[in-house]
Formats: C-alpha cells, sequence, structure tokens
C-alpha cells in the first residue's frame, strides 16, 4: 500500500521517477523508488522524510488507512482539450488524493449523518433530441425544489446533493472534468482561477455529463453546453427576461441579465438562438460585434464572486470543534500549517466564552 501512495503522490507532482530522484539531490535513485512504488522494498523512515519532502506531503499520507481507497470511473474530459497525457495524469492523482480525505473526513461522524448521494431520476432519459436536454435540466431543477430563479451559488446548490466538489491548479488548457468514483459518488473537477461566469458554466458543463445519456446522434459537448445554459436559466425564465421573439438584443440588457444570473453574455446569446428567440443572422450579428470590440475573451460589466467549494472545509473545523479529530489532524485534511487551520477556527477566547 505504501508503494502505490508513493506513486500516486509523484504523478500528482508530476514526476518521472528520474524528476523525483533529482528533487532528493540523488539521495533516493529512480532505480530505488521504483522497487518502493512495486512493493519491492520497503523505505526508510528518512527515506520518507526525503520523498515527503519531495513531493511536498506529509509522512502521514503514505500511511493513510486503505479504508477510503477510491476506484475513478471513466471520466469524461473535455473533446480537442489540449491537455497532456502527464497533466490528466496528474489531475486523476490530485482527485483521488482528495476524495480519499474527503472520505476518511466523513467517516468521522455518526453513519446517518450524510444521506447517500444518488442519481437523480430525471437524468434516466435517454437524450436523443435539444428539446429532451431541455426538458431533463427542467425535471432536475424541480427534484431539488430550486425554481426558476438564478441560482446564487451553484457550487453549494451541488455539494447539498452529494456531489464532491474539487478545485485544482491545472494548466490553462484544462477546464474540467467528471465521473463517478466508486461507482456511486458523482464528481465535479474544474480549473481555478477562471473568470467567475466561465467558472459557473464549466461547473453545469460538468453536471451535464454526469447526468446526461445521450444517444449516437448527438454530440455529448455539446449537449453539457445545451444543458449548463438550460440549468443557470431556464427556458421560462429567458422567455420571461427577453420574449418570444426578438430583433434586436442590446449589450447593455445583456450584461445587466450576466449580473443577475451569473451567465455570461454570449452564453445569454447562445441561449437566444437556442431557444430560437433570435435570428440566425443576429447570432452573428451579435457576435460579430463582440470580436470587433475584442469582447470575446473577456465579459462586460463588474467582476461576478468567484465559486469556491466550502463543504470539505466547514466538516474538517466541524469535526475539530465536535472532538472528532485533533486540530493537526484537521490541518493535515486541509493540507495547510496548523498555525493557519488554528486561525481559521477564530480566536479562542472567543470559543472558551462561547463554552463558559
Amino acid at each position: 500500500m505504501m508503494g502505490a501512495r508513493i506513486k500516486q503522490a509523484r504523478i500528482a507532482a508530476g514526476m518521472s521517477l528520474r524528476d523525483l530522484a533529482d528533487r532528493t539531490n540523488n539521495y533516493i535513485s529512480a532505480q530505488a523508488i521504483h522497487k518502493y512504488e512495486l512493493g519491492k522494498s520497503v523505505p526508510s523512515s528518512e527515506v520518507l522524510l526525503q520523498l515527503g519532502k519531495a513531493l511536498d506531503v506529509k509522512v502521514e499520507f503514505f500511511f493513510r488507512s486503505n479504508k477510503t481507497e477510491i476506484e475513478l470511473g471513466e471520466p469524461a474530459y473535455r473533446k480537442g482539450s489540449a491537455v497532456s497525457e502527464k497533466e490528466l495524469q496528474s489531475i486523476r492523482a490530485k482527485v483521488k488524493d482528495h476524495l480519499e480525505k474527503y472520505l476518511e473526513l466523513e467517516s468521522f461522524f455518526p453513519d446517518n449523518r450524510f444521506e447517500r448521494p444518488s442519481r437523480p431520476k430525471s437524468s434516466k432519459k435517454l437524450i436523443r433530441k435539444q428539446e429532451d436536454i431541455e426538458l431533463t435540466a427542467r425535471k432536475l431543477r424541480k427534484e431539488w425544489k430550486l425554481g426558476i430563479d438564478p441560482i446564487e451559488q451553484p457550487t453549494e446548490v451541488l455539494e447539498d446533493r452529494g456531489i464532491k466538489m474539487i478545485m485544482l491548479d491545472a494548466d490553462k488548457d484544462f477546464d474540467g472534468l467528471s465521473c463517478w468514483a466508486n461507482r456511486n459518488i458523482p464528481v465535479i473537477v474544474v480549473r481555478k482561477n477562471q473568470k467567475s461566469d466561465r467558472l459557473r458554466f464549466s461547473i453545469m458543463h460538468e453536471l451535464g455529463h454526469l447526468l446526461l445519456r445521450t444517444s449516437k446522434a448527438i454530440d455529448a459537448e455539446k449537449a453539457a453546453n445545451r444543458f449548463a445554459g438550460a440549468f443557470l436559466v431556464p427556458k421560462e425564465a429567458v422567455l420571461a427576461e427577453l420574449g418570444e421573439n426578438r430583433h434586436k438584443l442590446s449589450l447593455y440588457e445583456l450584461k445587466d441579465l450576466r449580473q443577475k444570473y451569473g451567465m455570461s453574455v454570449q452564453a445569454w446569446i447562445y441561449r437566444a438562438h437556442d431557444l430560437a428567440i433570435i435570428s440566425n443572422s443576429l447570432y452573428r450579428q451579435l457576435f460579430a460585434f463582440l470580436r470587433s470590440k475584442g469582447l470575446r475573451d473577456q465579459e462586460l460589466g463588474v467582476e461576478l464572486p468567484v465559486e469556491e467549494p466550502r463543504r470539505f472545509e466547514r466538516l474538517a473545523i466541524q469535526a475539530v470543534e465536535e472532538d472528532l479529530i485533533s486540530d493537526s489532524k484537521g490541518a493535515e485534511l486541509l493540507g495547510i500549517p496548523l498555525t493557519k487551520f488554528r486561525q481559521k477556527l477564530g480566536d479562542e477566547s472567543v470559543n472558551n466564552a462561547v463554552h463558559s
């Protein structure tokens, strides 16, 4: 098991055996590391310290229980992505590590503390045409009791439904992936440091990949994009905002709707075109105008709040507050120094005052 941990950390760091040996200043040879990974040799305490330092992980990582071992299902990547296979392997290793810590953290709570995630009933229909995507998005919103109003915090909505949300530092060509871990844990991974509009759309795009069952006649990427728009702004909301038939659309109007729904101006144009509210001609004119003004790679209006998963951190702090784990364990799970974790817990005098 220790050998598998060493390999997992190495791949997550994007290192070859030779790279890792170099990072230890050849204190450990590439051949020796290979033997450790295969389980043919057992590293000493000093070797583990050197490996931990080189891989930027705590030594405890190598001894993590296999009770939380994760098997990732086949992920859905963006087709045409320029991300290298090495980078994808690194991302998968990082996702696996995070999920293992996530399940370990949840295991400290009572068995009945969390509901088991399940595939929504609305996702069981086979998608044969574009209208099926609209229907699936509408049914999912109804199943999750979201109505047709704007979704203020998409990550919170998904985490509340059992989806494990992970944000990683990754190559700029990587937008996201989705998969089912251990066959029953829904996972969405997106890249940090994206513009808020793009990030929200990426999250919903991956939700589409998770839930949609498309026929061979449907392009899965286009279907996921259509689902993202339909889930962020349902057809009824689009019609209420724009009407059924428009001959013109002002950037002022689209910028205002972007602010209200957290969906980009470009996504709004696509949405209006998908629902036949604007003609092909107006659709092309709008995008030509955006290109002429250099607005294809930036958004109109003020920057929107950036999405960030919060549940994992909340659970870690809650587990410490309820004496389920120690401060040091909480810091280890979050991957931060103990001093920084204690800062998150708040001022000690306040806690003492509350409990006195």
